[in-house]
């Protein structure tokens, strides 16, 4: 177990470190872009997100998770270049359909997100990076279930490069505004596209199988509404709110939400390392104790960064943003809270995925999503842009449970209750005592770190005594902490 467990965790790290520079990018260019955009600008932007999402999740028709379960099943190489050349061929045709119909529909979708038709262009642009990226997910699936993850943050740093430069270019010098950073995107889909065109052209040949198509569909299209429910559970807030408040504050709520939405990244890393790592051990017979094992470690480190944003998210919010953006800080807690129920969903939910049972992620989606739309309808007119994120809150934490619980049904996993208890005491515990007896007001670099540091040492502390660290963990870190302090003495 314990080389399965230093293979995941080493692909773990290199995907978060490509993750990481994401995020560190990201908030070093929020205090640049943040003046050259309004709040106005940034609920346009968070408006057209929900546009490119709904085309993305429209786009993969749930082929890229069913194109890696079908791509460990198959026997030889013929079999998975016939897999990856008969979803490549439907995706283009499908999409190609699509795209057309979003494009003849774009004035009508600018008039009902933006009031004004000529909104349409920005449509059209976000329409077209969509469309020009959805078969690009076959070589990076391929990369993924390999379990080729320098080649994965490569490619993402390369992306990641471009949209920097694309940005500073177009919104900062030359002062394009909204626009700017959707032919930022075109341009770093372009990118990202000459850079897997040759592993794409390995993987495609002239040939089509309709058992395969068949078989992906059968997997996929439950997947595809259980995108959708996502969707609603991700963005109905958002257009709830400008329904019931204005676009200034969709701008305010999606920034604060962005703060805590960051460990997004984490799971980004997470997931890219968990499902090829579930698969690759499924069929072993210590494989459901290696994932309950695995979960722990995972869940600890989850709940360890979700309470650092809790404690750390008003100083990070004003530090990072112009005066106008801090009201902001007070949605990201419960944007990481959030965060902290779709990772749990993640964790539990794996089950669905080796035994090809997804016709049961639609129900579970779908019964979280109604009670967000219910709780936003409900909190949001008399709450504003806190009562969205309560609903959030809520609706994620009761996606883990159902998702959860159906897995345990048909894959049941010996999870370790009395230790991811523990986490849960060290957990609420370091957010109150980092919370309330550091003396320095937010905002400030000192008050960050002393902050995090408190956070840190409390949770570490109480994992400690609370017996959640075994007697073979125990020697691990002992043995590590002598190494480290070798070279000192």
């Amino acid at each position: 177990m314990r080389e399965r467990l230093s293979r995941f965790f080493k692909h773990l790290l290199i995907y978060g470190i490509g993750d990481g520079a994401t995020a560190i990018a990201s908030l070093l260019l929020l205090p640049i872009l943040t003046r050259h955009l309004t709040p106005s600008d940034y609920g346009i932007l968070n408006l057209l997100v929900l546009v490119d999402l709904v085309a993305r999740v429209a786009g993969r028709w749930g082929l890229d998770v069913a194109f890696m379960r079908l791509f460990v099943d198959a026997t030889d190489d013929a079999g998975r270049r016939r897999l990856a050349s008969t979803i490549c061929f439907f995706l283009l045709a499908a999409n190609g359909v699509l795209c057309a119909a979003g494009i003849v529909a774009s004035g009508w979708i600018g008039t009902q997100l933006f009031a004004e038709p000529q909104a349409g262009r920005l449509v059209i642009l976000t329409l077209v990076n969509v469309f020009a990226s959805s078969v690009f997910v076959i070589p990076i699936q391929v990369l993924r279930v390999r379990e080729r993850s320098a080649r994965f943050v490569a490619l993402n740093v390369a992306r990641l490069t471009t949209a920097v430069v694309a940005r500073l270019l177009l919104v900062v010098w030359a002062d394009m505004g909204v626009i700017g950073v959707v032919v930022a995107d075109l341009i770093v889909t372009a990118v990202g596209g000459l850079i897997l065109l040759p592993m794409f052209v390995s993987l495609i040949r002239p040939m089509f199988s309709r058992v395969n198509l068949v078989d992906a569909l059968r997997f996929g299209l439950p997947r595809l509404v259980h995108g959708f429910a996502q969707l609603v559970l991700g963005l109905t807030d958002r257009y709830i709110l400008k329904v019931y408040g204005t676009l200034a504050e969709v701008g305010l709520y999606s920034v604060g939400a962005n703060f805590g939405l960051a460990l997004g990244l984490a799971l980004t890393a997470f997931e890219s390392a968990w499902l090829p790592f579930a698969l690759s051990i499924m069929h072993e017979t210590e494989a459901r104790r290696t994932l309950a094992v695995l979960s722990t470690y995972v869940i600890a480190g989850l709940v360890l960064l979700v309470t650092g944003v809790c404690v750390l998210g008003d100083d990070a919010v004003r530090l990072f943003t112009a005066p106008e953006f801090h009201d902001a800080a007070r949605v990201t807690p419960w944007a990481a809270l959030a965060v902290l129920g779709q990772g749990l969903y993640m964790v539990g939910s794996i089950g669905l995925i080796i035994t090809k049972r997804t016709k049961a992620y639609p129900i579970a989606t779908g019964g979280a999503a109604t009670v967000n739309v219910i709780a936003n309808l409900i909190l949001v007119p008399r709450f504003g842009m806190m009562g969205a994120a309560w609903a959030a809150t809520a609706s994620y934490a009761l996606l883990a449970v159902v998702a959860t619980a159906f897995s345990r049904r048909v894959y049941p996993v010996p999870y370790e209750w009395g230790r991811l208890g523990r986490i849960a005491v060290a957990g609420a515990t370091a957010w109150l005592v980092a919370g309330s007896i550091v003396p320095l007001p937010a905002g400030t670099i000192a008050g960050l770190l002393l902050r995090g540091v408190v956070t840190t040492l409390t949770y570490g502390a109480v994992l400690w005594f609370t017996g959640f660290i075994g007697a073979h963990e125990r020697r691990e870190i002992e043995r590590l902490a002598a190494r480290i302090a070798r070279p000192l003495t």
